[in-house]
């Protein structure tokens, strides 16, 4: 039986005609040429306003049916660029306004996807006149004809037991993945060799492989990006075929170093990919650009863009400094967002830059809660074993929770960030910006001025799914400013679910099992309240909701609290901390200390002890 991808709109194929002689001058990729659905968009709003979908329907909407569901949006030209030593604001867009709306999100990240091709990857070709090939239960042949030239490439399938179909997850090179608990899981392996299609070893001049037999031994796209562009040749082969061995509606990507690279690129650039999980993909990769140069030890961007041509041409404007560059690797983590996304750092090798990869995966993650899917963004790199791409234990369960969920649809995703403190990075010290909470559609209408649009808890004072108590996510008919959770009549400040007033019986965005506790009020009247995100053996990472409950705006906060016997914090993000163990002080950001009345910012933190007891005694107070 097949399965195919939902397809709202075709894709029309573009035709050129080919000039003689041209067998080493670089062909412009050309753009989409007809507009794509805004599948991630109603599939939030569905979600908001409990729509029910048939099995998988919401996963499948949410990978969007196609490479790029941006393609109609319509991207300003780019201006001059201006030097910015922190990170750019991924919800402000070209023009300056902010983004409000999943909609506006569609085409913000439209905008990143431009900027990232022209000044970072090179450009991506839109989906090539002709694409065939053949899927068999031990492998897949592709066959592209575009612009008058054609080239082929192959990859080996190894399929777990059972009949099928399959979901699949493409490895790119064949390193670090781990093959035997993807199949395990059920999910097939897709054996996928990208120098075949992007040959390493090559100069810049000269690039060779199937994707440059059809755009140019000159072309300005780097092995990176054409390594993406193989995945997404895989992905079309997958969809044309009978889905008797393979199933089109559920792909991940993963690599580990270079091929963490690609698999980061892939996942970014093509939205059918439901699954994302690059493995120590050092600098170029993850890691933020701006972080590297000031990250002992690290490979310099100079030395990654010479050492392959991997990123494009145009990156060597930036190697010496990265400031100027209009966008950094958050804004690729958020090009994910809400798909499922799980990063595996290693912080025993400082080559690899995992202290700026931990920051780009925080700011990354703030888009996915702004797009009320906080929990599907994962990272960890608190691991024992410092061999480079060595498979860890400590990556088995969420690599099992994230096929499940992202690959099967079932369970919970992992909802994770556990953060070295061997290599961890502060996102309030890499940001000037705050982080709205996006509405449904393009309109606020049935949603809410502050609160979430699929329940997230960030921006929740007791640590709901499905709404919050800034705002509604579902279960509104006409849009508060109070908030309601699904099933609710009243939201209240302090936060109602089921009869629970602080934590719920049915979940959160990471799924908790201690919920809430809220402290006094201060001259500001604000209320904070904690949530354990998740929990480990030696440790736990835990995230307290700070909400403004007086009648006007705040001006910072301080929140106290005091961690249970044996406990020290390991790492803190959007917030300053004074002391890790017993009686601690968190004080708001920059950015964040400016709060709306009945809205919340939140501030995470992970800890090492030896059990997951959660704080005492938390208060907050307001100037």
């Amino acid at each position: 039986m097949r399965f195919p991808r939902y397809r709202p709109r075709a894709w029309a194929a573009a035709v050129f005609l080919a000039a003689a002689g041209l067998t080493t001058t670089a062909l412009v990729p050309q753009a989409g040429a007809v507009s794509a659905p805004r599948a991630v968009a109603r599939a939030v709003q569905a979600q908001s306003a409990g729509v029910a979908q048939a099995p998988q329907a919401a996963q499948a909407a949410a990978t969007a049916g196609v490479e790029d569901d941006g393609a109609d949006c319509a991207v300003p030209a780019p201006g001059s660029l201006t030097a910015k030593s922190l990170l750019p604001d991924p919800f402000t867009k070209m023009n300056g306004t902010r983004v409000t709306t999943t909609d506006d999100w569609r085409c913000r990240r439209e905008e990143i996807k431009q900027q990232a091709e022209r000044y970072v990857y090179g450009a991506k070709p839109a989906k090539p006149a002709s694409v065939t090939g053949t899927v068999s239960r031990t492998g897949i042949t592709v066959n592209v004809s575009d612009q008058g030239r054609s080239s082929s490439f192959t990859a080996s399938v190894d399929l777990p037991s059972g009949t099928g179909p399959f979901p699949a997850v493409i490895v790119l090179g064949g390193l670090g993945a781990d093959t035997a608990t993807i199949k395990a899981s059920g999910a097939a392996v897709i054996n996928y060799d990208p120098t075949a299609v992007g040959k390493e070893g090559t100069p810049r001049t000269n690039k060779q492989g199937a994707f440059y037999s059809i755009y140019g031994s000159s072309s300005s796209t780097g092995l990176l990006m054409a390594w993406s562009w193989g995945v997404s040749r895989i992905i079309d082969v997958i969809e044309q075929s009978d889905g008797s061995v393979l199933r089109a509606n559920a792909t991940g990507v993963t690599g580990c170093s270079r091929y963490g690279k690609g698999a980061f690129v892939a996942g970014a650039f093509d939205q059918r990919i439901a699954l994302t999980m690059p493995i120590e993909s050092g600098s170029g990769g993850a890691p933020i650009f701006r972080g590297i140069p000031g990250e002992s030890g690290s490979q310099p961007l100079s030395s990654a863009f010479t050492e392959q041509p991997w990123l494009g041409d145009a990156f060597t404007s930036f190697t010496g400094n990265p400031t100027t560059l209009p966008v950094d690797t958050h804004e690729i983590v958020a090009m994910v967002a809400p798909r499922g996304l799980f990063m595996m750092e290693n912080p025993h090798i400082d080559w690899l830059a995992a202290k700026s990869g931990s920051v780009a995966a925080q700011a990354g993650a703030e888009v996915y809660k702004a797009l009320g899917a906080g929990a599907d963004i994962s990272y960890w790199s608190d691991v024992q074993d410092g061999t480079h791409c060595a498979v860890r234990p400590e990556w088995k369960a969420p690599l099992q929770q994230s096929i499940a969920k992202f690959l099967f649809n079932t369970g919970t995703a992992p909802g994770v960030f556990r953060i070295s403190s061997l290599k961890s990075g502060s996102l309030s010290s890499w940001r000037d910006w705050t982080t709205p909470t996006l509405t449904p559609g393009g309109s606020t209408n049935g949603g809410t001025s502050s609160g979430t649009t699929a329940g997230t808890t960030a921006g929740t004072t007791a640590g709901t799914t499905s709404g919050t108590s800034s705002g509604t996510s579902s279960g509104t008919s006409s849009g508060t400013t109070t908030g309601t959770t699904a099933g609710t009549t009243a939201g209240t400040t302090s936060g109602t679910t089921s009869g629970t007033s602080s934590g719920t019986s049915s979940g959160t965005t990471a799924g908790t099992t201690t919920g809430g506790t809220t402290g006094g009020t201060g001259g500001g009247a604000c209320a904070a309240t904690y949530t354990t995100v998740s929990a480990w053996t030696g440790g736990y990472q835990g995230e307290v909701a700070v909400t403004n409950t007086s009648a006007g705006a705040i001006n910072g906060w301080t929140v106290t609290l005091t961690l249970a016997s044996g406990q020290t914090i390991t790492s803190l993000w959007n917030g300053t901390a004074s002391g890790t163990s017993g009686a601690v002080t968190v004080h708001n950001a920059a950015y964040n200390g400016t709060v709306a009345p009945n809205a919340s910012t939140t501030f995470g933190y992970t800890a090492n002890g030896a059990s997951s007891t959660a704080p005492t005694g938390i208060t907050c107070t307001s100037p």
